[in-house]
């Protein structure tokens, strides 16, 4: 049973930076494709950065230039760079991966993903 782990998550005001990390049970070598989601409030989750096995990275429009997604296989720990926050960067944010599906070009949708985390709460205030 894979497990995925996040952490990192907290209470921050705008204009503030949080580094989420996730850590994988087994080695994240495994995975083409790893990626974040997050949940905002009565709004349905949404991809906002993933990184292919190669190292290429995708964003959400609403994040780029501000998150920077990476991944150190050798830690086996996917990590999640946040800066500049927005009160509307609020929600539960969640890891994923999984063994088959590639991003080659963009951020898969969650249904594509086999593998998630329990996600960890990021709060922004104005």
């Amino acid at each position: 049973q894979v497990q995925l782990v996040e952490s990192g998550g907290g209470s921050v005001q705008a204009g503030g930076s949080l580094r989420l990390s996730c850590a994988a049970s087994r080695s994240t070598d495994s995975y083409y494709c790893m990626a974040w989601f997050r949940r905002a409030p009565e709004k349905e989750r949404e991809g906002v950065a993933a990184i292919a096995s190669d190292g290429g990275a995708h964003y959400a429009d609403s994040v780029k230039g501000r998150f920077t997604i990476s991944r150190d296989n050798a830690k086996n720990t996917l990590y999640l760079q946040i800066n500049s926050l927005k009160p509307e960067d609020t929600g539960m944010y969640f890891c994923a991966a999984d063994e088959i599906v590639e991003c080659p070009f963009s951020i898969p949708p969650d249904s594509e993903f086999g593998h998630w985390g329990q996600g960890t709460q990021v709060t922004v205030s104005s």
